[in-house]
């Protein structure tokens, strides 16, 4: 099952599990997105049709974040005149986690949390035994007697 629905002006045909980014959404609680605007509902059979007010598309906010830059540049040949403007256009991306409609409700597979490794200690004699090994090596380099600046002898004649 997909749904097309329009937010930030544009239109995004999404299905259950799909991580779209629209234009910057206000940050609602618990980070749950409705989008109030849907276009067209799709059924398992391939059918289209159009939605009534019963249709619903939720989504999960995922992160948010700036896009890449845009340069823009004016010039005007022999008219010194140059502009330069860059832009980054901030978004959102929403992770589509249900599509209801006519009864029926599509769900996303729900993610694996990924559990932090935590970081291995190490021994107390490990970097003992690495501090007094790197301390010989410092020690055996060789200071280099001053050299003397050699004198020129300037000849009388």
């Amino acid at each position: 099952m997909y749904a097309v629905i329009r937010a930030g002006g544009k239109q995004y045909r999404v299905a259950p599990g799909d991580v779209i980014r629209v234009e910057k959404l206000a940050t609602g609680t618990d980070g749950h997105v409705e989008f109030p605007e849907i276009l067209a509902v799709s059924a398992n059979d391939g059918e289209i049709g159009k939605p009534q007010s019963k249709a619903r598309v939720t989504g999960q906010i995922v992160e948010e974040g700036r896009g890449d830059k845009v340069i823009v540049f004016h010039y005007k040949r022999k008219k010194q005149y140059k502009k330069l403007r860059g832009h980054r256009q901030p978004y959102t991306a929403v992770r589509i986690s249900e599509i209801a409609f006519d009864g029926q409700s599509f769900k996303a597979p729900e993610l694996e949390k990924k559990e932090a490794k935590p970081k291995k200690a190490k021994p107390v004699a490990e970097v003992e035994e690495r501090e007094a090994e790197s301390k010989p090596k410092a020690a055996a380099k060789k200071k280099s007697a001053p050299r003397k600046a050699a004198k020129k002898s300037a000849k009388k004649k």
